[in-house]
């Protein structure tokens, strides 16, 4: 973990403790300016059912097809050659570079 990664999350959890300590004072603010007639507004007419499944369907397939982890498989591929290895060598048949 970077020292960037560590300050974004003391930052992050800092912020969090002020709002939750002035929770009240910003739902009186928000309700002040006319915030929760605008939010209502938009859950009538376009937060519908459809609407949320469309997103999430988007977001399922917007993931990266590639894994993060190991995956468990009886073949790899070669880096160098994109020649198909079966079993558990150490080193390429065709080319001979180090899988």
């Amino acid at each position: 973990m970077t020292l960037t990664i560590r300050k974004i999350i003391v930052i992050t959890l800092v912020s969090m403790v002020f709002v939750a300590a002035n929770i009240v004072v910003i739902a009186n603010w928000l309700a002040d300016n006319g915030v929760e007639q605008k939010a209502s507004y938009l859950k009538e007419n376009f937060l519908t059912g459809t609407a949320i499944t469309v997103v999430l369907a988007l977001l399922i397939l917007l993931v990266s097809p590639k894994s993060s982890g190991k995956t468990l498989s009886f073949s790899r591929t070669c880096p160098v050659c994109d020649k198909r290895l079966f079993g558990s060598g150490n080193y390429c048949s065709e080319c001979g570079s180090k899988i």
